[in-house]
C-alpha cells in the first residue's frame, strides 16, 4: 500500500493553514519583486534600464510559475495522501465487485479532497479490483492563478490548469473461507419456513462464494438435518461397514430320539411313567403325542426324578383332568426351555445380543427376530421351544441386530423386542471422540441410526465444500421437511464438514484447508427452531426422548439413556469443542419456542444459541419471521465477508 489513511477533518485544517502560507509566500514575492523594480528604475543608466525591461518578463514568469508550481506539487501530495486512504477504505470494504469497490473509493477520495471532483471539475478518479489488489488512478485540474491574474498570456500558455496525477495500490489482505450450513428441516419447517429459509440460504451463499477462485477460495458445505443427518454414500466411512448375516447349517432341540410315554397322573405335578427313562433331576423334556391330557403336548418341562421308570414334570399341574393321560412320547432336550440351537459359523453373537433369522425351511418358527445366547463361534440358541415344530431342513440366515449390524433388534423402554432397520443416516457420536472431530475409524466411529418408517431417514444428504453456487442453490431448493430433530447431530456434522481431520473422506474441492486462521477463515451456521427432541442410545432413540421425539412411537424407544446426556447439553459440549479448535459459529435461532429439554443443563433453545455461538451479542440472530430470518442470513455473509478480508 502506499501513503497512510487520514482524517479529513485533519486534511481540511491542514489545507486551510497550506493556504494562508501560500497567499503569505506570494504577496512576500509581489513585495519581493516590486522593490527589485524600483531599484531598478532609481538607475539611471540606459543600459540598465533597457536589460531589466528585456528580462523581466522572464523574471516575472520563472517566480510566478514556481508559485503555480509549487501550489501544483502541494496538490499532488493531497491527492496521492487522499488516494492512498481512499483504496484502503475500498480495499477493506466487503464488496469484491468494480461498481461497488468504485463507490466505495470515490466516497472517501471526495471527503478528503473538498473541493475537487464535483461534476463540472473535469476531475477523475477510478477504483478496481483485480487479483486481490485494489488499484486507484485519480487525476484533477490545479486552477494556475497568480500567472492568469499578472500575467495572463503566460498562463493562457497553460490552459489556466495544471493537471495532476496519481496511483495507488493496496494489496487487499484476504484468505480461505469455508462455510458450513446446519439447517434445520424438520416438519415443525414445513410451509412458509421452509420456503423463508430457503431463500436465506440460497442468500448467503451468493454473499459467500465469489466467481473469482484465486489466489483464494471460498467454500459452502450444507447439512440438512432432522431425525439425524443423512451421510448418504459416504455412510460406510463415517460410520463404519455394517456387519451383514451369515448362513445357517442347522438347527436343533432334541438330545437323542423321542422315548415312550405309559401314562401320566392327575396331580399337582404330573407325574410321567416311562420305563428306563435315563433323565436326571432339572433337565427339560418336550412331550408331544399324549392323549386325553392334550394340554401338555408340545410343551417344555423340568423334571424331578421320582424313580427309574418316573419322574414328575414341574409346574405341570393335571388335578382338573377327568382322566390319567396316556400315550405319546417325551424328548430330551440339549438345553433348558427345549430352546433350539442353531449352527452358524462365525455368527459373531454374545449373550443377549439380538438376533433376525430369515429363510430357515423346515423349522419355519424360527423366522422371526429373537433375542441369542451364544453357545460357541458357531453355535447359538434363541428362545424358541423345539417341540412341536418341524424338523431343519436347509436354507436361511442369521443377521446379528445389535449395533453396527445391518438391523437393530433390542428391547423397548416397555420390555419388548423391537427390530429396526439400518439406514445411511448417523447418530451421536460415542465414547471418547464424541466431542472431538477426529477421523472416523474403528474405535472412533460416529452413531449409526436405526429410524422407524414413522420418523424415517431424511433424504436430503450432506454437501462437501463446494464452490459451485449454483448447484449448493439447486440442492437447497431441493430440501423437504420431514420428522423430529437431533440438532446436536447436525451441530457436529457442521464441525465435521470444515474439519481437515475428516478431509480425508472428501475429495477435491470438497477437502477442507489446514487450520490455519491467517490462511484460512471456518465457519458454521447453526439455524434451528429450537426442539431438539432426539436423544440417541446405541442407535436407537432413547428412553428419554420426549414422545414427539419418535412421531408417536414410544414403543420403539431403547431401554437406555444418552451416554453423554441429553441433545442441549450434548450440543454445548460440541459448539465449545469447534470454538477452541478455531471454528467461527454463528447461530440463528428461528421462531423459538422456550421448550426444555429432558435432563439437561441448558434450560431453555435460546439459551443453547447463545451459548452455541462465538459471541451471543454479535453471533446469535433470533428472528420471528421470514423476513427477519432473510435479513440475519445476510448479515451473516456479510460479516463473514469482512472477516475474510480482515486479518
Amino acid at each position: 500500500m502506499l501513503g497512510t489513511t487520514a482524517d479529513p477533518s485533519v486534511r481540511a485544517r491542514a489545507a486551510g493553514v497550506g493556504d494562508t502560507m501560500d497567499r503569505l509566500t506570494r504577496a512576500r514575492a509581489a513585495a519581493g519583486l516590486k522593490r527589485l523594480t524600483a531599484r531598478f528604475l532609481r538607475q539611471t543608466q540606459g543600459n540598465v534600464a533597457m536589460m531589466f525591461a528585456l528580462a523581466l518578463p522572464v523574471l516575472l514568469m520563472i517566480t510566478l510559475g514556481a508559485i503555480d508550481i509549487h501550489q501544483a506539487s502541494k496538490v499532488k501530495a493531497q491527492l496521492q495522501d487522499a488516494l492512498d486512504a481512499a483504496a484502503l477504505a475500498a480495499a477493506r470494504s466487503t464488496f469484491t465487485d468494480d461498481v461497488n469497490i468504485n463507490k466505495v473509493g470515490l466516497a472517501a477520495l471526495k471527503a478528503n479532497m473538498p473541493g475537487y471532483f464535483d461534476e463540472t471539475s473535469g476531475d477523475t478518479a477510478n477504483f478496481v479490483l483485480l487479483n486481490n489488489r485494489v488499484t486507484g488512478d485519480a487525476r484533477v485540474n490545479v486552477k494556475v492563478l497568480v500567472a492568469n491574474i499578472v500575467l495572463p498570456p503566460y498562463g493562457k500558455l497553460l490552459d489556466d490548469y495544471l493537471p495532476v496525477s496519481t496511483r495507488s495500490e493496496v494489496l487487499r489482505a484476504s484468505r480461505n473461507v469455508e462455510v458450513a450450513m446446519v439447517l434445520d428441516i424438520t416438519g415443525s419447517m414445513k410451509g412458509t419456513r421452509m420456503t423463508d429459509l430457503k431463500t436465506a440460504a440460497k442468500d448467503l451463499v451468493d454473499l459467500v462464494v465469489q466467481e473469482q477462485q484465486s489466489p483464494f477460495t471460498s467454500k459452502v458445505a450444507l447439512v440438512p438435518y432432522s431425525m439425524g443427518v443423512n451421510a448418504g454414500t459416504y455412510a460406510n466411512a463415517v460410520r463404519g461397514p455394517l456387519t451383514g448375516p451369515t448362513s445357517i447349517k442347522g438347527a436343533v432341540w432334541a438330545d437323542g430320539a423321542p422315548r415312550a410315554i405309559s401314562s401320566i397322573s392327575r396331580a399337582s405335578q404330573a407325574v410321567v411313567r416311562a420305563t428306563n427313562h435315563g433323565l436326571s433331576d432339572n433337565q427339560w423334556v418336550g412331550l408331544s403325542g399324549v392323549s386325553r391330557m392334550t394340554k401338555l403336548n408340545g410343551k417344555a418341562y423340568q423334571v424331578q426324578v421320582v424313580d427309574t421308570d418316573s419322574f414328575r414334570l414341574v409346574g405341570a399341574n393335571t388335578n382338573g383332568e377327568n382322566r390319567d393321560g396316556s400315550g405319546g412320547v417325551f424328548t430330551k432336550c440339549l438345553y433348558a426351555g427345549c430352546h433350539v440351537a442353531v449352527t452358524s459359523e462365525n455368527h459373531g453373537l454374545a449373550d443377549g445380543d439380538g438376533v433376525e433369522i430369515s429363510g430357515v425351511q423346515g423349522m419355519t418358527g424360527l423366522n422371526t427376530f429373537w433375542t441369542a445366547t451364544r453357545i460357541d463361534d458357531s453355535r447359538f440358541r434363541v428362545p424358541l421351544v423345539g417341540v412341536g415344530q418341524g424338523d431343519y431342513s436347509t436354507g436361511g440366515s442369521a443377521q446379528c441386530g445389535r449395533d453396527g449390524c445391518q438391523v437393530r433388534v433390542f428391547t423397548s423402554e416397555g420390555g419388548a423386542l423391537r427390530r429396526l432397520p439400518s439406514s445411511t443416516c448417523v447418530s451421536e457420536r460415542a465414547g471418547t471422540a464424541a466431542f472431538t472431530e477426529a477421523a472416523p475409524r474403528s474405535g472412533s466411529w460416529v452413531g449409526r441410526n436405526y429410524p422407524h418408517s414413522n420418523n424415517p431417514c431424511l433424504s436430503d444428504v450432506i454437501t462437501p465444500l463446494s464452490s459451485n453456487a449454483a448447484s449448493l442453490k439447486s440442492t437447497i431448493d431441493l430440501y423437504a421437511a420431514v420428522g423430529s430433530t437431533a440438532g446436536q447431530i447436525g451441530i457436529g456434522w457442521g464441525w465435521y464438514m470444515v474439519s481437515p481431520e475428516f478431509g480425508a473422506l472428501w475429495s477435491g474441492a470438497g477437502r477442507p484447508n489446514p487450520y490455519d486462521p491467517k490462511e484460512t477463515l471456518k465457519v458454521v451456521i447453526l439455524m434451528t427452531d429450537g426442539e431438539f427432541n432426539n436423544p440417541y442410545c446405541q442407535g436407537v432413540i432413547s428412553q428419554d426422548a420426549p414422545n414427539d421425539g419418535t412421531a408417536g412411537n414410544v414403543n420403539y424407544q431403547i431401554n437406555c439413556s444418552p451416554e453423554h446426556g441429553g441433545p442441549f447439553s450434548q450440543s454445548v459440549k460440541m459448539c465449545e469443542a469447534m470454538r477452541q479448535a478455531g471454528v467461527v459459529v454463528y447461530t440463528v435461532g428461528f421462531d423459538l419456542d422456550k421448550w426444555r429439554g429432558p435432563n439437561d443443563t441448558v434450560d431453555t433453545a435460546i439459551e443453547l444459541m447463545e451459548a452455541c455461538a462465538t459471541n451471543k451479542d454479535t453471533h446469535f440472530f433470533q428472528p420471528d419471521n421470514g423476513t427477519d430470518l432473510k435479513e440475519a442470513f445476510q448479515a451473516i455473509g456479510r460479516d463473514i465477508t469482512r472477516l475474510r478480508i480482515a486479518r
